[in-house]
């Protein structure tokens, strides 16, 4: 399974290496590609609280570059 976040910024911009970084940062793995999207790729069996735990990394690394 694999899903993405699409930025609103330009895909030159380094923000969405920069919130992976952050991500890593916070405990969660994802790598930015082509260009302004960040791609997940979580386990195929996947506990309701890892799931919430990932959610809340991605939204705390999120706010840091609003």
């Amino acid at each position: 399974m694999l899903n993405a976040i699409v930025l609103n910024c330009d895909e030159s911009s380094n923000i969405p290496w920069d919130i992976c970084l952050k991500m890593r940062d916070y405990g969660l793995l994802a790598k930015p590609t082509q260009g302004n999207k960040i791609r997940f790729a979580p386990p195929l069996i996947i506990e309701e609280n890892q799931l919430l735990e990932a959610l809340k990394i991605i939204e705390d690394s999120l706010r840091e570059f609003d």
